[in-house]
């Protein structure tokens, strides 16, 4: 696995748009505001030519133009980073014009996004061996305070969040936070907002089926992020899932997964047409966010056993409701890495091992 350098400082944080660009409210206005913190901090930026486009479907611009800009982007060297302007709905359609063979040659670049940036984040770690962080989009670090969720993502880009192990390891080490947002305050006419947290974090413990209050523990490489776009990489030519757990077969893996639009009923399904196509098969564990539906219930089925009636099989811990994915805030995931969970009394911890 490859790992980036760390930003440095009065480097240069440059912004692409492979979804939808920062062209409506409150997008914009975050945009511009994230943009002064960062250069107040010292950094240069580069914005690429979609940041502020809204010309595609479902994504920025056309898929030809987000591809190319994803592609230039990452491999020229006058940049030292890339955050993704957002989220969106279409930016599969974006891979079919990345140059994954000029990214798997060029150097590493940390790469951020989370959402629609699946696509991209996923297959660095499948097609090129590259690290990436499964993390917030620009327009998050708006806010003033930064949350301390926001604190870890950037610290991962600059290396303040690494440590160094007894191995002579570099490790990075994040944790839940006290509490989440269930409705969001921001709209057009009022886009400056910090998460409205108002709900008390509380983690569900599995081991196979089965709830369990004692402690967790799983260690893998960390693979994952939003299975709505998970799931229409089964079996096509971006599904390199047998070959990366063939590679990392003496480690194993631990799927990292959350889902937005996808209802109860949905999410059962996802997960049987992954495990069905081979994706969870020796996996070490299971680390779910909430989901966007969060308490829901359809005919019987709520999101823990949709999860577990597919999953219990492997008898191995899966842990739910974790900070991670579209209700904030979200503990960043560093794909590709070497993780090592433990969760216990209601807290988890996710240290990631750059090895």
């Amino acid at each position: 696995m490859k790992y980036p350098e760390f930003l440095k400082e009065k480097g240069t944080i440059g912004f692409v748009a492979p979804s939808f660009g920062c062209a409506t409210e409150p997008y914009k206005t975050e945009f511009e505001i994230a943009q002064k913190k960062f250069r107040d901090m010292g950094y240069n930026l580069m914005l690429g030519p979609n940041c502020y486009a809204a010309e595609g479907i479902g994504i920025s611009n056309t898929p030809e133009k987000c591809g190319a800009e994803l592609t230039q982007y990452y491999v020229r060297r006058d940049n030292d980073v890339l955050i993704s302007c957002g989220g969106g709905e279409l930016m599969c359609e974006t891979m079919d014009y990345v140059d994954f063979d000029q990214i798997k040659n060029a150097p590493a670049k940390w790469y951020m996004g989370y959402s629609d940036n699946t696509n991209m984040t996923f297959l660095l770690a499948t097609l090129c061996d590259t690290a990436s962080v499964y993390g917030p989009c620009v327009s998050s670090f708006h806010m003033e305070p930064w949350h301390p969720s926001l604190q870890d993502a950037f610290g991962i880009l600059n290396g303040t969040k690494a440590t160094v192990n007894a191995k002579g390891e570099t490790t990075i080490t994040v944790k839940n936070y006290d509490g989440w947002e269930r409705e969001s305050l921001k709209s057009e006419e009022n886009p400056v907002v910090t998460y409205h947290i108002t709900e008390p974090f509380l983690m569900k413990s599995f081991v196979g089926d089965k709830e369990t209050k004692e402690k967790v523990t799983m260690e893998g490489r960390l693979l994952g992020g939003c299975v709505d776009c998970l799931i229409n990489m089964i079996g096509t030519k971006y599904d390199n899932v047998k070959a990366f757990k063939e590679k990392y077969k003496e480690e194993g893996v631990v799927w990292f997964l959350e889902c937005c639009d996808l209802n109860v009923l949905s999410i059962r399904r996802a997960l049987w047409s992954m495990e069905n196509a081979g994706w969870f098969e020796g996996a070490k564990g299971f680390i779910f966010g909430r989901p966007l539906c969060f308490g829901q219930e359809i005919m019987g089925l709520d999101a823990y056993n949709a999860v577990t009636g597919i999953l219990g099989k492997h008898n191995v811990p899966i842990l739910m409701d974790v900070d991670l994915g579209h209700l904030p805030p979200m503990m960043p995931m560093i794909t590709g890495s070497y993780g090592k969970i433990a969760a216990a009394d209601n807290s988890v911890s996710v240290e990631m091992i750059l090895k």
